[in-house]
């Protein structure tokens, strides 16, 4: 995680971000604080990396890599605002022991890619290439599923997607449970989804608009927005425990709780 000591929003690279509306730093902070405290509470491990004053952006770590089994595929942002982002993540990645991929082709890390069980989805449309996704494979090895994203309210696929269980349950990766929104995707996209996961909760605009799904999991507790109130209700209906942070100070940024989380899997 990165603290948003420098958060703002002065330029417009999503449909969130409008600069005319004022933001406020220290509720910022205060609300990101609630989300690292609320990791510490359900006895999860945390790491941080410094902020950088002129990135404002950086809060959202999960847009900094890509991370698997100690090897950190690194960030290239598409958009010139974000592209030093990539350099101080790979350092700091190399500086915590991680073994680092550098990436040639543009990939904004885990706000694209999410591992499911065994298999990585990916996303496309907006922000990470399709060559990203070729590269993905070759630096893992491992089966890359492309989904295409087509509303640019759901610019990366943790928008569209919530990975619910982070590990294969016994019924194989088609079985393992994802919640996501329908109309985020293609209809190509959306048949694959129905697909390789029947079971998944589908969620509706309503909640995927508030960024419902931009959400953290570890199999039994789930951390989404407060707003999301008919996600909530999926996820106990479920067996899932929601527990609500509310990040409404960096979604001005077009960013949520999944989006200023990165995984780090050693």
């Amino acid at each position: 995680m990165c603290r948003p000591e420098f958060f703002t929003v002065s330029y417009t690279i999503n449909p969130w971000m409008q600069p005319a509306n004022p933001t406020d730093t220290a509720k910022a902070v205060a609300q990101w604080q609630k989300l690292y405290d609320t990791y510490l509470e359900l006895g999860h491990e945390v790491h941080l990396i410094d902020p950088i004053d002129g990135l404002p952006d950086m809060v959202y770590t999960a847009n900094g890599g890509f991370l698997i089994d100690n090897v950190a595929y690194g960030a290239k942002f598409r958009f010139q605002e974000r592209v030093p982002e990539g350099p101080a993540f790979m350092e700091w990645f190399a500086a915590n022991g991680f073994e680092v991929a550098e990436p040639v082709m543009v990939n904004e890390g885990e706000g694209d890619f999410l591992l499911v069980g065994d298999v990585i989805l990916a996303g496309r449309g907006f922000r990470s290439t399709d060559d990203s996704h070729r590269e993905l494979r070759d630096v893992f090895g491992k089966e890359v599923v492309s989904l295409t994203l087509v509303d640019p309210r759901f610019y990366h696929l943790d928008t569209a997607i919530a990975v619910l269980d982070p590990v294969q349950g016994a019924g194989g990766v088609d079985h393992a449970n994802i919640a996501y929104l329908p109309l985020a995707f293609d209809e190509a996209s959306q048949r694959i989804l129905l697909e390789r996961f029947p079971d998944a909760i589908q969620v509706s605009d309503e909640d995927g608009s508030v960024f419902g799904l931009n959400s953290s999991s570890d199999g039994l507790n789930v951390i989404i927005s407060p707003r999301a109130k008919g996600f909530e209700a999926q996820l106990r209906e479920r067996g899932y425990n929601p527990v609500m942070v509310d990040l409404s100070e960096l979604l001005l940024g077009g960013g949520g709780i999944k989006c200023c989380t990165l995984e780090l899997r050693r």
